[in-house]
């Protein structure tokens, strides 16, 4: 049984392996030998099911912590070339479960608004600088426009772990109450892998609600095609995983994925 990333990775044409300790080995056959039987031969799944197969693995084959629930989306296009990016944000209604660690690079009196509105770290080139020698504390950085000019520099650094602030997620904006509430409120970026053009985007936890997972599962679906860039052709959204931290992948079927519909604001 292969996770939802080296599957999908897989249908793209690349396969990973993972190294088990031998030590290992009893306990994960035991935990696989248990999830295969709970699967049993089923190959896809509509939203609904795929979320409640998740839930009932779960409840079956517990874990010490709540696992996070993930989206797993290989889209139809090359990253690599401009007109084919995707990249932006979602306010997930169910939200995230997750408590968010926000930066803020700005200066003058927005420093002020930054620190009100509940930011963790607020500074201007006193903070760049810091990022600069490898400070990374934060889930999400945020800058106001004056500042990006000042953030250039840091964009091999942030770039890759997907924190350079952009204006196409939200995080570059002079309204920090706005921009920081909405972070907590549950808005989560997302963008098209370069090497793969995957999307990955988690949906919430295992404790929460199925109707608040479908919610945040339909967002997701929605957002993504809003954001299908001019580029791209043929089939978009081509293949659809489910899964949580230390369950399997499983495979939800593109064709029902309109049972969405009914769960949209």
């Amino acid at each position: 049984m292969i996770s939802s990333n080296e599957r999908i990775k897989k249908e793209g044409g690349r396969s990973q392996k993972s190294f088990v300790p031998q030590k290992m080995m009893t306990t994960l056959t035991k935990r696989r030998k248990k999830i295969q039987e709970l699967l049993g031969n089923k190959k896809s799944y509509t939203p609904k099911e795929a979320i409640s197969k998740i839930r009932e693995i779960d409840s079956k084959v517990k874990t010490k912590f709540d696992q996070t629930v993930e989206l797993a989306i290989r889209l139809g296009v090359d990253p690599k070339q401009s007109d084919q990016q995707v990249r932006s944000s979602v306010s997930l209604p169910g939200g995230t479960g997750k408590k968010i660690r926000i930066a803020v690079v700005t200066k003058g009196e927005k420093v002020k608004e930054a620190e009100a509105a509940g930011a963790e770290h607020v500074g201007s080139e006193d903070l760049v600088g810091k990022i600069e020698q490898g400070f990374l504390d934060f889930d999400k950085l945020v800058a106001t426009p004056d500042m990006m000019a000042a953030m250039a520099k840091l964009g091999k650094i942030l770039g890759p772990k997907g924190l350079m602030p952009n204006p196409k997620d939200g995080t570059v904006s002079n309204d920090l109450t706005k921009t920081i509430k909405d972070l907590r409120a549950g808005k989560a970026s997302f963008r098209a892998e370069k090497d793969s053009g995957i999307v990955h985007i988690p949906i919430g936890k295992l404790s929460f609600s199925e109707d608040n997972l479908v919610k945040n599962f339909s967002a997701v679906v929605d957002a993504i095609n809003k954001a299908k860039p001019p580029g791209a052709k043929g089939i978009y959204l081509r293949s659809v995983y489910l899964s949580s931290s230390m369950g399997p992948g499983l495979k939800v079927d593109v064709s029902s994925l309109d049972e969405l519909h009914e769960h949209r604001d």
